[in-house]
């Protein structure tokens, strides 16, 4: 969910540039996480901004997740994972958050999680490869600064790309 189809990063920088007068920019963190770039003495603000209550409720859509996952539905079994077990406090607001946005994903098809390994699916499209580890069918890495640099998997850039690929 995080980063593939609801825009946490982009939350993150605004809460955390606005708190700090700061001005970082998504290009400032290829090949790191937000976690690497700013010093440790903030760190306690960004995991802060991950609990506080309206978060995750806030989240900006990923552009064009919507219609693609809404298209691919018709041809495809469409789950949607988050590895909310991270932080189990953001289990409500993620639901409600999926139920706002993509009200097409039926409750069944959504799974909190600690590990997506346990998935048996075809395919997994997620920002963090560390997710693919234990996964048994194909990781498709979903684009994000953090992971600008890996090259083991196959990868798309945006959810046009994701269209392209499963409804072409």
């Amino acid at each position: 969910m995080d980063e593939v189809i609801a825009d946490t990063l982009t939350e993150h920088l605004t809460r955390y540039n606005r708190d700090h007068k700061d001005q970082i920019i998504k290009s400032d963190l290829t090949g790191k996480s937000l976690w690497q770039v700013i010093p440790t003495d903030h760190h306690s603000a960004l995991e802060m901004y991950l609990r506080t209550e309206g978060f995750f409720a806030t989240l900006p859509i990923m552009p064009d997740s919507q219609r693609v996952l809404q298209a691919m539905q018709q041809k495809y079994e469409i789950f949607i994972a988050s590895a909310a077990m991270e932080l189990p406090t953001s289990f409500a607001a993620k639901f409600i958050w999926l139920e706002r946005h993509f009200p097409f994903i039926p409750p069944s098809h959504i799974v909190f999680c600690g590990d997506k390994g346990i998935l048996n699916a075809d395919y997994l499209i997620d920002d963090n490869p560390r997710q693919f580890r234990r996964f048994k069918g194909e990781g498709i890495l979903y684009s994000s600064p953090h992971n600008a640099l890996i090259t083991t998997y196959r990868r798309v850039e945006n959810w046009l790309d994701v269209e392209k690929m499963f409804l072409s």
